[in-house]
């Protein structure tokens, strides 16, 4: 990580694979582990689809999050324990709260070949909803806002002036921000910001910020101006800060180690808590707690 310019940050984001893909993984990393409730953010492909190669995420459970997924490129069908099955493309948001507990796949088959990218992110929930039940939304419609030399899609949140039909439980905001030259864009001061660059590049003040790094932008600011490449595309985050302690384990996110160990046991166990997912894809296992020694139950 380096601070390239007064008040602002630029971390790489660490490269992994998900369901069979490769994904850059920006948030949490050991700089930077929050946005605002933002708490995750993998940028997955871009890449040609085959018949070994595309999203294959079988049935894995969720606590305490939702999740928001965003495609630029393909087709992903989603399947949760609730019984939704619904089929997302470009210009599309699935908005899934996980409350108490829910279990979902993600699965990339039906496309057959052409190419395949996008964003998944995740909300930390507050105290106050984080043990409510769990929900599902599609959203096939987003608002699109005109920017000059650009436009930006409100994914989550409100920014200027239009509100996203998705709906969360903290105040934050999600752009996807494409366009050419000087963009410039409104901010809330009480937000804290941070912007993904997906492709092309982006300058800001002096600093130049590349695919897959992340621009983090602190808060107390109502506006900034974004110079991007042409054919540039990003995402944009804000928020206010968490004031929870959250602890993130798996594909939970919790308080403490406890919960951390009861939704472990619940998912391994197969309990209702979770549910059943309609799926061909083979249900994950929890991985073992890196707190507990190896061979301990």
């Amino acid at each position: 990580m380096s601070d390239s310019a007064p008040g602002t940050e630029v971390s790489q984001s660490r490269l992994t694979d998900v369901g069979s893909l490769p994904v850059h993984r920006a948030l949490p990393t050991h700089g930077r582990r929050t946005i605002g409730a933002w708490c995750f953010l993998d940028h997955f492909g871009p890449v040609e689809v085959t018949e070994d190669l595309t999203m294959m995420v079988g049935p894995h459970p969720h606590i305490g999050l939702h999740t928001v997924t965003w495609l630029l490129e393909g087709a992903v069908v989603h399947t949760d324990s609730l019984g939704h099955q619904q089929e997302i493309r470009p210009g599309q948001l699935n908005l899934m709260t996980a409350g108490h507990g829910i279990a979902h796949a993600e699965d990339g088959r039906n496309q057959r070949q052409g190419p395949m990218e996008g964003v998944q992110l995740w909300v930390a929930q507050p105290d106050a909803t984080r043990h409510s039940r769990p929900a599902f939304a599609h959203h096939p419609h987003l608002p699109v806002i005109d920017l000059g030399r650009g436009q930006a899609t409100v994914l989550l949140g409100e920014f200027a002036g239009v509100e996203s039909p998705g709906q969360v439980d903290m105040p934050l905001v999600g752009l996807d921000v494409t366009g050419s030259e000087s963009l410039e864009l409104p901010l809330e001061p009480r937000f804290e910001y941070g912007v993904i660059v997906l492709r092309g590049h982006l300058r800001f003040q002096d600093v130049t910020v590349s695919p897959d790094e992340l621009l983090s932008l602190g808060r107390g600011q109502d506006g900034i101006t974004l110079d991007l490449a042409p054919d540039s595309r990003a995402i944009l985050l804000g928020g206010e800060p968490l004031e929870e302690e959250i602890f993130m384990w798996w594909n939970f996110v919790g308080r403490d180690r406890t919960e951390m160990e009861r939704a472990r046991a619940d998912w391994q166990a197969a309990s209702e808590r979770f549910g059943a997912v309609d799926s061909t894809l083979t249900r994950i296992d929890a991985p073992h707690p890196f707190w507990r020694p190896e061979g301990a139950m």
